[in-house]
Parts: structure tokens; C-alpha cells; sequence
């Protein structure tokens, strides 16, 4: 048998990081054992649940970054669309409904929502929820945290707030407060404090953080990182969290780069007892992008998840086609996955 001498550089650094995350995996509390199980989401539509704008319209060359409520049997999602190029683009929140969570139909009036001196953008939107997933209302009203840039000028991405009481007519965007944060996932706990998770993205690599508030105004930052990379599908990013608490456990959905499949994003899955010490899925990804739908044949990343009603879940997300980019994002699509076993990873 021929004997390997050496070894390269880069399959050294594949070898620490698959030992890295599985000793993760080894060392995950029994409390998560059902949550790393196999997840089986189901695409249950023909086609993107919303498309790209018509041509002239507002939203008419990006979409992307959907969250949804779902109040009084009705689905409502927020997304972001604009017109222009890659570099030339200022995006604004617009509205769909649904009595279904797959069928949606545009709001008459969209956008809803845009900063008023036209170069801001309004990006990847984040309600105040449970940890279910059902959003809180404060005196009312719903409380949505936004990310926005100029692309054109600074690129320096900030994080503002605004409230509604119907989901149209919201306040106007607050000053920032913080700097590098992109994509916000926020729970309101029992104990009245809000916590974040969004991808700090000072510099790349990009890696998810986590902040808490008493107001959700005024937030402490974790000085260190909570996800980082572990994984040897990840790369460059790890972005748009999406973040529930089912019955104590802490659950994410993010999205990175594939390093295997080049130019396309896939969605990973971690799970924690606090939120901040997180244990990644052993089979990420659990959500690739489908070369039979060709609008979502490259990206899919992008969205929020909601525990619904009959106990299982529903993911909504946003992708591209394949290159050229024309498009950043092309589409919002959906996914279900019924959840996990009851009891530990025997099925007891």
C-alpha cells in the first residue's frame, strides 16, 4: 500500500476543522439529541410563493428577506424589493397576505415602509416574536428591527426600529442603534429581555453575534462570536439567522456559502440550551437549493421561521437562478418540515 507522506496545507485544515465539529457534536447535551436529527423540509408549492415585481414597479429586479406573522388565521410578510443594480439599488419594505402561508397576494399601497431621503435601504427586516415564533405586541403594536445602508456612499450597515399598528402605516425609521449589524433575529423572552442574534458585518469573514436589551433600544453587544465556522461546507458567511426557543431549546437556521457547490448558499441548522453555546446539525446542510426549480437553483438564504398551530414548521426564504447574478434575489419560496420526534433521539 502506497504510503501519504505528507499532507497539503488546506486538507490539514479540512482535517481540524471536521475534528472541530465532531466534537461538537459528541459533547451536545441530551437535551438537543432530537433537535440533531434528520430534518426533512418539504417544498409543497409549484413555484416561488412571490415573485419579482413587474417591470417599473418598485421591486421589479431584487426581492428578498421575508418575515411573516401570523395573527387571526391571516399571514402577513414583510420583504424587501427594489429596482436598480448591484451597486445602484435602494430597497424598500413592501407587504404580502395569505390565508394559507403559501398563496400571497402584494398590498395594493406597497411599499410600506422607506427612509425619506431615498438612498437608505430598509434590508432584512426582523419582528419581535416569541419563541415560537408568534410576534409580540407592545401596547398594540407590532416592533420590527431593520438593518440599512447606502450602497452607494458609506456601505456601513446600522440597526433602526419602527412600529405599526396594522402592519401598513409604520413609524417612521428610528436613529441608528448599532453599527455592523446585518440581519436581526429577535426573541422577547418570559423574562421580559430581548435578545439578538444578526451577522456582524464589520469585516469578512461575516459570523453571527449576540446582543440583549432591557428595551430593545439600547443593546449590550457579546464581545466574542456564538456561531462561528466548524464546518466544512461553510464559507465566507455565516448569515441570516432565524432564531426560535422550543421548550427551553434554542434553535437556529442560518445560511453560508457551500464551499462544495461553488456559487450557491445553502441553510445550516444549530441548537442550544442558551443561546449562545450552539451545537451544529451533523448533517448540515439541512436545505440546499433545488436544480429541478430554477428559481431557486443557486441561493437560498434569507428568511424567517414560524411554529405553526399544528405543531410543525414553516420556513420562508428567499434565493436566486443561476448565474449571471442579474438578480440578487429572484424569489421568496416556502418550506415545511413537520418537526422533530417527541422524547430523546430513540423516539422514548
Amino acid at each position: 500500500m502506497r504510503r501519504i507522506s505528507r499532507l497539503s496545507s488546506a486538507a490539514i485544515s479540512w482535517i481540524a476543522i471536521v475534528s472541530v465539529a465532531q466534537a461538537q457534536q459528541t459533547t451536545a447535551p441530551d437535551e438537543l439529541a432530537r433537535w440533531l436529527l434528520p430534518q426533512s423540509w418539504q417544498r409543497d408549492t409549484d413555484g416561488p410563493v412571490i415573485s419579482l415585481g413587474e417591470q417599473g414597479k418598485w421591486d421589479d429586479t431584487h426581492i428578498f428577506a421575508p418575515t411573516v406573522a401570523l395573527e387571526d388565521g391571516q399571514f402577513q410578510l414583510w420583504y424587501c424589493g427594489s429596482q436598480g443594480t448591484r451597486y445602484m439599488r435602494t430597497f424598500k419594505l413592501g407587504l404580502a397576505s395569505s390565508d394559507n402561508g403559501k398563496n400571497f397576494v402584494k398590498f395594493a399601497r406597497n411599499p410600506m415602509l422607506e427612509f425619506s431621503d431615498g438612498r437608505q435601504s430598509i434590508l432584512t427586516p426582523a419582528l419581535a416574536r416569541r419563541g415560537d415564533g408568534a410576534v409580540v405586541r407592545e401596547a398594540g403594536k407590532l416592533r420590527m428591527w431593520f438593518s440599512a445602508t447606502d450602497f452607494d456612499q458609506t456601505q456601513l450597515h446600522t440597526l433602526h426600529e419602527a412600529t405599526s399598528s396594522d402592519g401598513v402605516d409604520w413609524s417612521a425609521p428610528s436613529a441608528p442603534l448599532l453599527e455592523h449589524v446585518y440581519c436581526p433575529s429577535v426573541l422577547k423572552t418570559d423574562d421580559g429581555r430581548y435578545r439578538m442574534w444578526y451577522s456582524d458585518v464589520r469585516q469578512r469573514p461575516w459570523r453571527i453575534r449576540y446582543a440583549e436589551s432591557a428595551d430593545g433600544t439600547h443593546w449590550e453587544v457579546r464581545p466574542e462570536a456564538v456561531l462561528d465556522f466548524t464546518q466544512p461546507w461553510e464559507s465566507g458567511i455565516l448569515v441570516y439567522p432565524t432564531v426560535l426557543c422550543i421548550d427551553g431549546v434554542y434553535l437556529m437556521w442560518y445560511g453560508s456559502h457551500d464551499s462544495r457547490h461553488k456559487q450557491t448558499t445553502a441553510i445550516g441548522f444549530a441548537a442550544s440550551l442558551d443561546g449562545i453555546d450552539w451545537h451544529k446539525h451533523p448533517q448540515n446542510p439541512v436545505l440546499r437549493p433545488d436544480a429541478a426549480r430554477p428559481w431557486e437553483s443557486n441561493y437560498v438564504t434569507s428568511g424567517c421561521v414560524i411554529r405553526l398551530p399544528d405543531g410543525g414548521y414553516r420556513y420562508w426564504y428567499a434565493s436566486r437562478t443561476k448565474p449571471p447574478f442579474v438578480n440578487l434575489y429572484y424569489a421568496i419560496n416556502t418550506a415545511r418540515w413537520a418537526g422533530p420526534p417527541h422524547g430523546n433521539a430513540e423516539g422514548d
